[in-house]
């Protein structure tokens, strides 16, 4: 159920209600409507929230890297990063 106090609808409801409202707009399915709904009660809000992306680091890179810190271990990782041309982040992932 969906809604604020006496008028909760079910998301079939609010799925008929978006289309006859915003008949201009891609039409939401029920599937959208129950994330939207499970992220309201899990964050309080639906703003959009950044993914946490995997590191795009090779394996060739990430020997370099071992190798680098196995050489001098107290290189900080904005240094290896710009070595390696990565993001500060991939670098710290990687290894």
């Amino acid at each position: 159920m969906i809604g604020n106090g006496d008028r909760a609808r079910t998301q079939c409801e609010v799925v008929r209600l978006f289309r006859e409202t915003h008949p201009d707009l891609p039409p939401l399915n029920q599937g959208t409507i129950s994330k939207i709904a499970a992220q309201y009660r899990e964050m309080g809000h639906v703003r959009k929230v950044p993914s946490k992306r995997q590191a795009v680091v090779d394996d060739d890179t990430k020997l370099n890297l071992l190798l680098a810190l196995e050489e001098n271990p107290i290189t900080p990782a904005r240094q290896l990063a710009r070595d390696t041309k990565h993001e500060k982040v991939d670098v710290m992932i990687a290894t």
